[in-house]
Order: C-alpha cells, then structure tokens, then sequence
C-alpha cells in the first residue's frame, strides 16, 4: 500500500463506523469505539485492554468499562453488521459455515471456562467455547468472509449455578444450549436481518443431531454436514414398523459396506480444489437415505424413519486414505460431487480464524464478564469487515503486485501497517474530533 492509502484508512474506518453510531447513547463512547478498533488492528505483541489502552493512552479501566460497563447496544450493532453484509456481499454462492471455536483460558472466572474439548489445542484443556456463525460468497479466487455471529457456549455446570454466573455478569435470561441450538438460532437471526445461503456447512458435531437438520428443512434451508460412522438411517424404508434388527435403522458405516445402494454402484473418482490442501482426489459413492425421525423409547420398540430423504455420500482421500461420511437436504437433483466440494469448503472458517487472531486479536481477550467478551468478539469482528472493506478498496487503486485481498476475499493487508508512527493511536483524536477523548 501507498503512503496515502495508509493514512486514508484512519478517515475510512470513521466514515465505516458511521452506521453504528445510532447504536451509542454518548460521542465519548462512541469514540472508544473506534480506538478499541485501532488498537485490535495495530502492531501491539498482544491485542487485549491494558496494551491497547497504554498505546491510546487511555486509563485501563476506561477501556474495561467500555466493554463492561457503558452503554451500547452491542445486539443492535451486530444485527447492524449483519444486515451490511447482506446489503454489500450477496451472492448466489454464499455458504454459511458453522463452528466452535475454543480458546484456552487459566483459572475459573473466565465466564463459560470449563475442561471440554477445545479445537485449537485438538484435546481437552481448560478453555471457553465460541459459537461461530461465518458468512462467505465462496468467489474461488478472492472469496469475502465474515462471521456474523459470536455466542459463547455456557456449559450447563454454569447455567445450574446461578451465583456463579451473576460473578460472571451472565444475564438470567441466559439458560443452557447445545451448540447445534446456538448455531440454528444464528441462522435464523441472520436470514431475518436479509443474508441468504445457498448452503450451510457444519461439521459432525451439527450434523449428527437429527433436530437440527429439521430445523433447516423448516426454512427450506440447504445444509451440507459431515456426521460419523455411527449416524443411523435407512436406504430404503423398513417393510415392517418393528423393533427387529432386520428392520431398525443402520450406521452409515455398515450402509456404506453392505447396503445394495451402495454396493451395486461403483466409486467414481473426482478432483476437488481444497485452497488449504490444494488439489485432492476423491473416490465417491451417493445414495438416497432416510433419517431418524423418532428413536426408539429407551432402545425399546421401533425408530421411525423421516417421510423425506437425504443425500449420503461416502467419501475416501485416495491420497489419506481418510473417509468422510456426509449428509445433505438437497434435492433429488443435486450432483453429490458439488455436494462433497461444498461440504469441504469448511476451510473458509479455518482461515478467517486463523486471521482473526493474527491481525485483530480475536483470542486475546482477558477479561471477567460476560458481556465484555461478547463486545470484544464483536469489535474484532468489525475490524476484520472493515479491513476486507479496505482492501476491496485498495485493490482498485493499487498495482497487481500488492499482496493484499479485496472485500471479495483472498488475504487481507498486512495490519502492521495501520500503525506507521508510534502516536498512530492518538492521531484518532485529531482526525475526527468527535473521537478526542478527554
């Protein structure tokens, strides 16, 4: 980027955050704001209050108040965000990709900490649990991405202990959901604040819930999600309604093995485009199957199977030897080789991930309440949009050898450059007035 590009974006990130502006009772808030902004995108080792505080030389608890205390309405920004998306970023292609992320946390104070599963270590460590909800336009060369939606998991061991959680400023209102019902929320907010989906993607821990794909199938809403081995279905309906094996519902492992629909077709070979992974070989096989509408009452008695059906595809890396089992509510006339390439376009979250911590400190949050954390999730969220923004900007103005990504995608600007003098932070207050802060 040019010398003048670089000082134009401290005057494009106040003309961005215009539009939410409504959304603050006070201009000093307001002005917060955009220095917590600031300072999530500039060059700081570590992107959490006190840092970005010291850079802004702003008291430390002025900022935690800010995410704490003041008020804003955060819910009404994030409808806000959503609806710029749905405005600027439409596309036929657009998918919707589900994901928990975690973040590894020390102590018990953190709201929502507890020992489960955390994605970025790949095991069971101490950690709170984000439920993400990402929006791309799926362009293969410069796809745009954003997340729309961040809800923090809270474990049903917080949620039973009320005194804890008001220690940790979680709201009464705020009862235990599983992830699958977080994520199903998240897509209902955002189509009714105008985004549209050709497909969700999800990964097993959505997609071997049976619910959920009903709650998708009630919007007419298409979903691609990978489910394991042991996810039950039938290829063809049961002759009889019974509790006998020969007519329970089967795992798609042993379907994949032994059903005719399976085995009376042979494997086709695809190439599937994987930007992580670059170009992978696929051998597939696809059938219709029905669902677990209705599971047996305690094991007892017969399943009952759904009226509609469903795409199985049975997919093996011919170069992993790994295979993935995935379920969609596409039409009859859906081709299972767009389906798998679909389903594996769940690297789009990786990376907005991956980016997020980097150049918007998306996991450096340290803080003891819960709202704190929802806004500090929501501000990077902003910074990232607006960094897509500006590139799609940038791109019309630099030469094709600037290694950024337009606001259609591909990689964002180097963020170490929105600090190009050691007062870049202070410099808010004299390029848009209504930011100084006393």
């Amino acid at each position: 980027m040019t010398g003048e590009q670089i000082a134009s974006l401290q005057a494009e990130l106040a003309k961005f955050l215009e539009a939410y502006r409504p959304y603050f009772r006070r201009e000093k808030t307001f002005g917060y704001l955009h220095k917590y902004l600031l300072g999530l995108m500039a060059d700081l080792k570590r992107k959490s209050i006190e840092p970005i505080a010291l850079a802004a030389d702003l008291p430390v608890r002025t900022l935690q108040e800010f995410l704490s205390f003041f008020r804003w309405d955060h819910d009404r920004i994030d409808d806000a965000l959503q609806r710029a998306v749905a405005e600027g970023y439409a596309s036929p292609e657009a998918l919707g990709i589900l994901d928990a992320s975690g973040h590894p946390k020390q102590g018990d104070k953190t709201p929502g900490v507890q020992h489960q599963y955390c994605g970025e270590r790949g095991k069971q460590e101490n950690c709170v649990v984000g439920q993400h909800l990402l929006y791309t336009d799926n362009d293969g060369a410069n796809p745009f991405s954003c997340v729309l939606a961040s809800d923090l998991y809270v474990p049903e061991s917080w949620t039973t202990d009320r005194a804890r959680c008001r220690e940790a400023g979680i709201p009464e209102t705020v009862v235990f959901r599983t992830k699958w019902r977080i994520g199903l929320d998240q897509i209902r907010r955002a189509i009714g604040n105008g985004v549209r989906f050709s497909y969700i993607v999800f990964d097993a821990d959505y997609g071997r819930v049976p619910q959920f794909w009903f709650g998708l199938d009630a919007w007419g809403q298409r979903g691609v999600g990978f489910v394991g081995p042991d996810f039950n279905g039938w290829t063809t309906l049961p002759h009889w309604t019974s509790g006998r094996a020969e007519h329970s519902s089967k795992p798609v492992d042993h379907l994949a093995t032994y059903s005719p629909a399976f085995t009376r077709q042979p494997w086709r070979t695809v190439k599937v485009k994987e930007m992580t992974r670059g170009q992978s070989t696929w051998r597939i096989k696809a059938t219709r199957m029905h669902l677990v509408a209705q599971k047996a009452p305690g094991h007892h008695g017969p399943s009952i199977p759904t009226d509609r059906k469903y795409w199985l595809i049975v997919a093996e890396n011919l170069h992993t030897n790994e295979r993935k089992y995935l379920i969609s509510n596409a039409g009859p006339e859906a081709d299972p080789v767009e389906l798998l390439r679909i389903g594996l376009g769940r690297w789009h979250v990786e990376k907005w991930f991956e980016r997020a911590k980097q150049e918007a400190g998306f996991g450096d949050f340290e803080v003891r309440t819960y709202v704190s954390l929802v806004r500090h999730w929501l501000c990077s969220r902003l910074a990232m949009l607006f960094l897509a923004s500006q590139t799609k900007r940038l791109r019309g103005e630099k030469s094709t050898d600037h290694g950024g990504a337009s606001g259609h995608g591909g990689q964002r600007p180097n963020v170490e450059t929105l600090e190009t003098d050691p007062e870049l932070l202070d410099q808010t207050d004299r390029t848009v007035p209504v930011l100084s802060v006393a």
